[in-house]
């Protein structure tokens, strides 16, 4: 296969790395700046265990013409970003062309199809549809993320733990195209799981990091910390009450109560979410598609939320006095 990673930062760096070590095919790059000079120049390099995998890009721009169609393009940036990568993507894009988004959060495609929710794109995803456009559905084979890394310096990406990804139609059919991808991706050394239905693994992990993620941003606080407040916990797991009757509607079930959830977070510990992170770097917030696209599909689907927009108005505010969103 030609294969493109569009945003080869720490998700993408890791999954192109793994690509280029096997015989997947050709690993190319659509970068900018100071990680693009650093493909050019070192090629792909991960920090894995006590070993530093490298191999050279088969190509790496910051123009998609240069790079011209491809047979997979993996999307690996945050979601404030995908309005751009959908602007420049064509050139990338041959009739066949299959389209992974390996981001957080609710992508633009997820309505599209779904029941109860109407058939237009998410505005708070998607506003005006057009990455839906650039991008159509048929071209998507959805994806979720179960893995850490951290980018060290440019161009290397250091692994921290897990390697799962799960992977689906948003048919829900299994299809020749999802088995090589499948197939390429566990080649890579990744814990591959192809499911059936993958709006429901997109939203049971947002159900998971909905609250933590901007609570973390807006307090500073780790989520051991998170979860030590009484009146905080409360607040989330009633925003994630929320977000299951949200589930509900649209045939992605949560068949866990908040507390269960709140058990596994806790065995992570003193740590810091992705959104704390950005948020004391001063870089753009996910907000949207982990907070405003649940606001959204609950005024859709018909259920009220009072404490995700409780959520999502504080998060907003403290975004926009930061310049981390937009006005």
């Amino acid at each position: 296969m030609k294969i493109c990673i569009v945003g080869a930062g720490a998700v993408g760096g890791m999954i192109g790395t793994r690509l280029a070590l096997t015989d997947a095919g050709e690993v190319s790059a659509l970068a900018r700046g100071e990680t693009l000079e650093a493909l050019r120049t070192q090629g792909w390099r991960l920090k894995q265990g006590n070993r530093l995998y490298s191999r050279p890009v088969a190509q790496a721009s910051d123009k998609a013409s240069d790079l011209g169609p491809q047979d997979l393009v993996l999307v690996a940036v945050k979601a404030p970003a995908m309005l751009e990568v959908a602007r420049n993507i064509g050139p990338l894009l041959g009739p066949e062309t299959i389209v992974l988004p390996a981001m957080n959060g609710v992508p633009w495609w997820f309505a599209q199809g779904l029941a109860g929710v109407g058939p237009e794109p998410l505005t708070s995803v998607d506003p005006g549809g057009e990455i839906a456009k650039a991008i159509p559905l048929a071209r998507v084979i959805g994806c979720v993320v179960h893995l850490s890394a951290a980018t060290e310096a440019p161009g290397v990406v250091a692994h921290r733990n897990g390697m799962g990804l799960i992977i689906g139609e948003p048919s829900g059919r299994p299809t020749p195209r999802l088995k090589k991808i499948h197939d390429a991706l566990i080649e890579a050394d990744f814990e591959v799981t192809s499911t059936p239905a993958i709006r429901h693994d997109i939203w049971y992990k947002l159900w998971g990091n909905m609250t933590m993620n901007p609570v973390s941003a807006l307090t500073g606080a780790t989520g051991d910390r998170i979860l030590d407040d009484p009146l905080v916990r409360a607040f989330c797991s009633a925003a994630m009450l929320e977000a299951s009757a949200i589930g509900a509607r649209i045939g992605c079930i949560i068949d866990q109560d908040p507390e269960s959830r709140h058990a596994v977070t806790r065995e992570l510990g003193a740590f810091k979410t992705s959104m704390l992170v950005d948020a004391e770097r001063g870089r753009p917030l996910e907000l949207d598609a982990i907070v405003t696209a649940v606001h959204e599909l609950g005024r859709r689907a018909g259920v009220p939320t009072p404490n995700v927009d409780a959520l999502l108005g504080l998060m907003r505010l403290f975004a926009r006095t930061h310049g981390l969103y937009p006005a």
